[in-house]
């Protein structure tokens, strides 16, 4: 013999979804009041991770563009061996990205008082 079992009333059912969605609300609303912070002291610790990553990120582009110089420097060489005549163009360009990834690095430090 089966066991049936009641269905639930739809009154029932719709008060205890709209019960859910209340309390998914207001648990919402109590966490936004708790982040919430004082807009200047946001932006003042912004500013200080920024200014302490800064370093970080310069000694990564100046990483990078060793790389990048070593790899246009083997491919320059490489070039003049072979006596291709663009040699002069691509030893320019090579030249040219070591000599902007080491400007802009300190462009930003000096525009920024880093």
């Amino acid at each position: 013999m089966k066991k049936q079992f009641k269905t639930p009333n739809k009154q029932l059912i719709r008060k205890f979804r709209l019960l859910t969605i209340l309390l998914c609300a207001y648990n919402l609303f109590n966490a936004s009041v708790a982040l919430a912070q004082d807009g200047v002291a946001g932006i003042q610790e912004a500013t200080n991770k920024v200014v302490s990553y800064f370093d970080t990120g310069c000694d990564l582009m100046y990483a990078i563009g060793a790389v990048v110089g070593l790899i246009g420097a083997v491919k320059v060489f490489n070039k003049w061996n072979a006596g291709e005549p663009d040699t002069n163009k691509v030893a320019a360009a090579w030249f040219g990205s070591c000599i902007f990834l080491v400007v802009v690095a300190t462009v930003l430090k000096s525009f920024f008082g880093i």
